[in-house]
């Protein structure tokens, strides 16, 4: 089977700013992304999808394809990542008659996956019956037992209410959906809107490969099980 990885990256991060091509360990996000997916022998393509021709140079020099450059509409705060996945296969349909078997998203903001991370997903997605493939890991806190939310007057109650659950090992086991790898087949991208409209399954990923950087905070803790060496 053949796959087509898309890594997204938008230049416009207000968290860390230029975070996409910040160096950790060295490399920029984005060439981790590319690094990885170059290791993985069924991915026959790997594309950049960018506003930015700043991070396209540098997804280049990393030996990725930047065919095209993102609209600018596409790369907004409130911008769907659904609608820039439908917008890469668009451009890749209608430029490219060879034919794609699943599409693999591998944001630069999960560096410390590894290749057996990505396999998974693809072993599961080739098992059949299912539209989409995600990655998950452990969730450190339960919605059943001590994640709560607030109403108009600051007062709190759990997140989900119903049985009392008075022992986290009594709560039903939740995950959290990380940003590790996506696998996805075509049609279900062009169909529908959302990650959840339809047969989805998940690789769990252990914690320490499933970082995601999203704040200074999430790229420091990178720093750190990257030098130490605890993301193997």
């Amino acid at each position: 089977m053949k796959y087509i990885a898309l890594i997204c990256a938008r230049g416009g991060s207000k968290g860390v700013p230029k975070k996409n091509i910040k160096p950790l360990g060295g490399v920029p996000l984005i060439g981790w992304s590319i690094n990885i997916a170059k290791k993985v022998d069924k991915i026959s393509r790997i594309i950049v999808s960018t506003d930015s021709e700043e991070i396209a140079e540098v997804a280049k020099h990393y030996g990725a394809e930047v065919p095209f450059i993102r609209p600018s509409e596409l790369s907004k705060d409130n911008s769907s990542e659904w609608r820039v996945w439908q917008h890469a296969l668009c451009y890749l349909e209608e430029n490219n008659e060879e034919f794609l078997d699943g599409l693999i998203i591998l944001p630069p903001t999960a560096p410390l996956r590894n290749v057996e991370d990505i396999e998974k997903c693809i072993s599961e997605y080739e098992k059949g019956n299912v539209d989409l493939v995600i990655t998950t890991s452990d969730a450190h806190r339960n919605p059943y037992f001590n994640m709560v939310i607030k109403n108009e007057n600051n007062f709190c109650s759990l997140a989900i209410k119903g049985k009392k659950i008075v022992r986290r090992q009594d709560a039903p086991k939740v995950y959290d959906m990380t940003t590790v790898a996506y696998v996805v087949t075509p049609n279900y991208v062009h169909k529908y809107n959302g990650i959840f409209d339809g047969l989805v399954r998940s690789i769990n990923i252990p914690p320490e490969r499933a970082i995601d950087i999203d704040t200074p905070l999430d790229f420091k803790i990178a720093e750190f099980l990257l030098s130490n060496n605890m993301n193997l």
